[in-house]
């Protein structure tokens, strides 16, 4: 496969963000992400933290992981667990 055949790949992983990031529009931020850049997927806050899927292209994918790792101003993340997984041909991305 060609470099740029690669970077084309659609890709989907699954996030488990722990921290302080409720309160502080960490899911709405990634929703609006998400939807600027094409990702499919979903976000909903779970007892410590937040749970995600993302899928789109490998680099705006990787982009949303490595954003998700700090989160937007007032968030305070503590680790993300980041899991490959099927993609599920999704075209949009909602709040749950």
């Amino acid at each position: 496969m060609s470099e740029t055949g690669a970077h084309d790949a659609v890709i989907r992983r699954h996030l488990v963000v722990s921290g302080r990031v409720q309160g502080v529009f960490y899911r709405e931020t990634l929703r609006r992400l998400a939807k600027e850049k094409g990702v499919a997927g979903w976000a909903r806050n779970t007892r410590d933290g937040l749970e995600a899927e993302l899928e789109g292209s490998q680099p705006v994918v990787e982009e949303l992981v490595k954003w998700c790792r700090s989160g937007p101003p007032h968030a305070v993340v503590i680790h993300v667990a980041v899991t490959e997984v099927e993609p599920a041909g999704g075209t949009d991305f909602r709040v749950r």
